[in-house]
């Protein structure tokens, strides 16, 4: 395993999670500059991405920065790092964490790219990192943004958003996370930007079933367009800011992951929309498709404040079997009575 030389004015960051996204943010951390470990799970997979700068697994033919080196063992990757980015399932964050929190630093910000609610307590991925590591909410940030990994370690530009309690501690992970083709943007709206993330995963879902049965594109528009009024309803009813979702957590994370065939989550749909059952799904998926887990307990989140999701409950009852896809997309974009748009 390489040694960790210590480089003045270099920020020391780990990424827990070798799947396409921590790779690819570790990517994004290290072109800008900082001294990256990463850690994956399956020692193999550490040792390709150590010795040969490759994780044919998840980013295969994209060549990782010589700096960069991984390591199945959690105490060689937190060892001494100021910030600690976490990409694993959101479902098993809270396991994950109970692992780790002994062993990272006293005062490292902690940041999630995690976009996902958890199922059984409805919590928020910042909510689930503040009570299990014990740590004041002000060195906690959560990532999020049109991201899609494959894009983003091909180095195409985009951004993200990176939001804390604490402006200081998201502009300090912004300025860590930004690169010639990656820029960090920053705001304190923490539920707006989380929620942004979450709530879109299901409107692409919605997207990918009726791309899935042949609807055109004028479906895809109205679904788009009616799902980011839902997504804004949701997350204000929470405390979030209409324009956070206006904007590159909301709006923008929307878009990219509604219109590419790169989207986890589309992708979960359209095989929804060809008639796969979930079974099927995660048998042709290696990866998480986080919307088909975040519907549940985001429409339990919508029915305690009142807010009325109309697309959310559409794909679940897909999900559950209890509709045919083909009938979807008429209940998506119409209503029994015109309403306001």
């Amino acid at each position: 395993m390489p040694i960790r030389i210590t480089r003045p004015g270099v920020h020391r960051v780990a990424v827990l999670g070798a799947g396409s996204w921590g790779t690819t943010f570790a990517k994004v951390l290290a072109d800008g500059g900082a001294d990256v470990a990463l850690w994956a799970r399956r020692t193999e997979l550490a040792r390709e991405i150590s010795e040969s700068k490759r994780n044919s697994d998840y980013l295969p033919g994209i060549n990782l920065p010589r700096g960069l080196w991984a390591s199945p063992l959690l105490t060689d990757v937190l060892d001494g790092a100021e910030m600690v980015f976490l990409s694993v399932p959101s479902q098993s964050l809270r396991e994950n964490l109970r692992v780790v929190r002994d062993q990272i630093p006293d005062g490292a910000i902690v940041v999630s790219l995690m976009k996902g609610v958890e199922k059984d307590t409805r919590f928020r991925m910042s909510e689930v990192i503040a009570q299990e590591l014990d740590i004041d909410v002000d060195l906690i940030a959560v990532a999020s943004g049109p991201n899609l990994a494959l894009e983003i370690a091909k180095e195409q530009p985009t951004a993200a958003v990176i939001s804390s309690t604490s402006l200081d501690s998201a502009t300090a992970v912004a300025a860590v996370a930004t690169n010639s083709y990656f820029r960090s943007f920053v705001n304190t709206d923490v539920i707006g930007t989380e929620f942004g993330g979450v709530l879109k995963n299901l409107i692409a879902v919605a997207i990918g079933i009726v791309d899935g049965v042949g609807y055109g594109e004028n479906t895809k528009a109205s679904i788009i367009t009616r799902g980011l009024v839902e997504m804004t309803d949701f997350a204000v009813a929470y405390g979030g800011l209409p324009q956070t979702l206006a904007g590159l957590a909301g709006l923008g994370d929307l878009i990219a992951t509604c219109s590419s065939p790169l989207s986890r989550n589309s992708t979960a749909g359209r095989f929804l929309g060809q008639g796969l059952t979930i079974t099927e799904i995660a048998e042709r998926m290696n990866q998480t498709a986080e919307g088909l887990s975040s519907i549940a307990p985001i429409l339990a989140l919508a029915e305690a404040r009142g807010v009325d999701m109309p697309i959310a409950r559409q794909v679940a009852a897909v999900v559950a079997g209890r509709m045919n896809p083909r009938d979807v997309a008429p209940h998506l974009t119409t209503d029994d009575v015109p309403t306001l748009e």
